[in-house]
């Protein structure tokens, strides 16, 4: 949620230990049903007596973390439906801003599998890799409506119809909003939020018509619930994500409205906190146990996943990103107390001094070196 500029360095072995380490734990132990209930099993093993209280007590515990399990599961049947049943002989996977970061390591996963993938971007990978040895590269500015619709044309001649799409193109612009050119906005809106309103657009009408279905997943941000000094234009076109998102929820499961086949459509929200990856370089959270940086193969990890279940659903990682919305029923005034202790609103201000700083040593070692030679 927030940061502060740093050197770059190897984690220190306690760094490792997050508030997600030890819920992840957690939930994989004693608040797992089967866990809970090997306890009293136990307890009755070495000879403890049903009427007992510790027997009786574990009994209740293991009996309200089943309850619990099995509400959990009913509220995510009830809120996205059965999972849709994918057929990898028929998938056709869709990756924007797939030539770097998060969107290259979904592209690469899906390759290694063999899986037909299409990555669409302005920019060549960098670096080629295994995973993208049968990965089809279309270069392409999603921002452009006319030129997503011509990729359209060309994966579906080369790979089939598009099942699954992986919204995940972004930019940063990380400016004050009075600094902020006019084209720099535009670009921003069209990259951040006008490429999935182009990509859907496009992608949609297919998935409808295919008995298979389809998937779509919306990578946004949990500053689109937040909001960061520096960086209005990428919440704002983030905070239209998730609005767009819900409402596209809404036209596909409208009993009265949604259109023919909107029941073999699934679509994951994802709303991550930072990410380890060149769109924010430099930073690093205040706090690595509260507020960890995401690695982007462990978001990856669970998008694929969710996407490969069939399921619909909500990513949000790590665990603060999944509270920010009780921020929002603190008074205000708490509001500001928790946002200054988090160093949101300074992340991106000290970044930039930062790299102003060093752009001015540099010129200064240049100009004595050029002054010596």
């Amino acid at each position: 949620m927030s940061t502060h500029t740093t050197t770059s360095r190897e984690k220190r072995w306690y760094e490792q230990i997050t508030i997600d380490l030890i819920a992840l734990i957690l939930q994989r132990s004693i608040f797992h049903p089967f866990i809970a209930w090997l306890i009293p099993l136990c307890q009755r093993a070495v000879g403890a007596p049903y009427e007992s209280f510790e027997f009786r007590a574990t009994c209740s515990y293991a009996a309200f973390i089943t309850l619990v399990w099995m509400l959990s599961v009913i509220n995510k049947r009830l809120a996205y439906g059965v999972p849709r049943e994918l057929d990898w002989d028929e998938e056709v996977v869709v990756v924007t801003g797939g030539a770097s970061g998060l969107g290259k390591i979904m592209a690469e996963m899906y390759g290694m599998r063999g899986a037909s993938v299409a990555v669409l971007d302005v920019h060549k990978p960098a670096k080629e890799s295994e995973g993208l040895a049968g990965v089809h590269f279309y270069q392409c500015d999603v921002g452009d409506a006319a030129a997503v619709e011509k990729a359209k044309t060309e994966i579906e001649k080369d790979l089939g119809p598009p099942t699954i799409l992986l919204n995940n193109a972004g930019i940063v612009n990380g400016k004050p909003i009075l600094s902020l050119r006019p084209s720099e906005i535009q670009r921003n809106f069209n990259v951040n939020l006008l490429s999935h309103f182009n990509t859907i657009r496009t992608f949609l009408p297919g998935m409808l018509a295919s008995p298979i279905g389809g998937t779509i997943v919306t990578v946004a941000s949990v500053l689109g619930k937040l909001g960061a000094s520096h960086l209005s234009d990428y919440s704002a076109a983030k905070a239209g994500l998730i609005a767009m998102h819900t409402s596209l929820r809404a036209e596909l499961s409208s009993s009265n409205t949604a259109p023919a086949g909107a029941e073999n459509i699934r679509t994951i929200l994802v709303t991550p906190g930072q990410l380890s990856t060149s769109l924010f370089a430099g930073l690093e959270t205040p706090s690595s146990f509260l507020g960890p940086v995401v690695e982007p193969v462990e978001l990856a990890r669970e998008i694929v996943r969710m996407v490969d279940a069939g399921e619909s659903g909500h990513i949000s990682m790590p665990l603060y990103a999944r509270c920010i919305d009780w921020l929002h029923i603190l008074p205000v005034g708490l509001q500001r107390f928790v946002r200054a202790c988090s160093g949101v609103d300074r992340a991106m201000e000290d970044l930039r001094a930062s790299k102003e700083t060093l752009s001015a040593a540099k010129r200064a070692n240049n100009s004595t070196a050029e002054e010596k030679n």
